[in-house]
């Protein structure tokens, strides 16, 4: 209301200017009250425009009635600078409340103005005033327009900034939990892979430590070795939790390079693998080759745990063009429902081969055993 105070104190300061020169045919304190009834409304304009608006325009028409009479020396048809408040309701109107009750209140303006004119002055020689004052009340209509336009450009900003602001924080909390997801699954497939090496050759160790020293030896070596490399994965995935920095990605990932020594790993557990690489796999990017990597780690896994005993593994992996190409498939008798039920390695690998716009599809082969066959495609990736 401050700034309301501050228009309605200067107008009233100019209309003491016409003190000494006020119409005839009116009593000083009609003249001063229905000044200050057209005046006072304004310190509310913004707070209530409507009754604000009304309540000088009842003000303007009480003027019309007592200020002069018509005809003769009395007549005296002089704007007041009280008037000007009939225009700053219409602007007001039309920047706070809306052009449908502006209309309204304009139409009533004209209506005074149109009896003004002619009652006060006669016509023809009205139609100048009354041209002066319809402009003057159009100008407070287009200012009017500008401003609302500002307000509701200004409200719909900020109202865009808050959802923005909201939506930022929305994407935050996705992107913590799909890094979190990410990190499980990597988690996952590291954890199971070396675990399920262990187990094996913790109990091919101990079957053999009094028969087969040797045998034992070597199954306890890749046992220490596998906990190593799973060690070093854990660090540098629990890295990424406690640090914010990059410093985790200077550990090299395992891509199709690996894929070799992966093979020997699982052929020293017992299960034979048969490894065939075809096509340029060197140059595969980053992330490619180690979704490759994981999707045949969680198979071999896989494998190694429901393939059941005398199982075998083929893992075929061939660049035809701008795509790559993943079979794994395994021969045994275990129960090949098992890799389905439990676990998040389906999932894992589905979600690898979905990340570059490929495709992945698992189950049992017509031959029997269990079949993983993956599409990733390198252009787009």
């Amino acid at each position: 209301m401050a700034g309301d105070i501050v228009i309605a104190t200067f107008l009233v300061l100019l209309e003491l200017l016409s003190l000494f020169e006020m119409p005839g045919g009116v009593e000083a304190w009609v003249y001063w009250l229905v000044g200050a009834a057209m005046l006072g409304p304004l310190v509310i304009r913004r707070r209530d425009p409507l009754l604000s608006a009304y309540l000088i325009l009842f003000a303007g028409f009480a003027q019309l009635l007592t200020h002069g009479v018509p005809g003769g020396g009395g007549t005296d048809a002089r704007v007041r600078l009280a008037d000007f408040a009939l225009g700053i309701a219409l602007y007001t109107l039309v920047t706070y409340v809306g052009r449908k009750q502006a209309a309204l209140y304009a139409l009533w303006l004209a209506l005074g103005t149109a009896g003004w004119s002619v009652w006060r002055i006669g016509f023809p020689e009205a139609i100048l005033p009354t041209l002066v004052i319809v402009v003057i009340f159009a100008l407070c209509w287009v200012l009017g327009e500008f401003t609302g336009a500002r307000k509701a450009y200004h409200v719909e900003v900020e109202r865009r900034l808050a959802l923005l602001e909201t939506e930022r924080d929305q994407q935050a909390r996705l992107a913590v939990g799909e890094e979190r997801a990410r990190i499980a699954r990597e988690l996952h497939d590291v954890v199971a892979h070396a675990v399920s090496v262990i187990v094996v050759h913790a109990d091919g160790a101990a079957y053999a430590v009094r028969t087969q020293p040797e045998l034992a030896e070597r199954a306890i070596n890749t046992i220490s070795a596998t906990g190593r490399e799973a060690l070093t994965e854990l660090r540098r995935l629990l890295g990424v939790l406690r640090s914010d920095g990059d410093e985790s990605e200077l550990v090299p990932q395992p891509s199709t390079q690996s894929l070799a020594e992966l093979a020997e790993r699982v052929r020293t557990i017992g299960v034979p693998v048969r490894l065939d690489l075809s096509g340029d796999l060197d140059d595969l990017p980053a992330g490619v080759g180690l979704g490759i990597y994981r999707i045949v780690q969680e198979a071999l896994t896989n494998t190694i745990k429901h393939a059941g005993t005398g199982a075998s593994a083929e893992v075929r992996v061939a660049r035809i063009g701008d795509r790559v190409e993943l079979d794994i498939s395994d021969r045994g008798s275990g129960k090949a429902l098992a890799n389905v039920v439990g676990g998040n390695g389906l999932i894992g690998m589905r979600e690898r081969a979905n990340v570059f716009g490929g495709t992945l599809q698992a189950g049992p082969a017509p031959t029997g055993g269990w079949r993983v066959h993956a599409v990733l495609p390198v252009s787009t990736a």
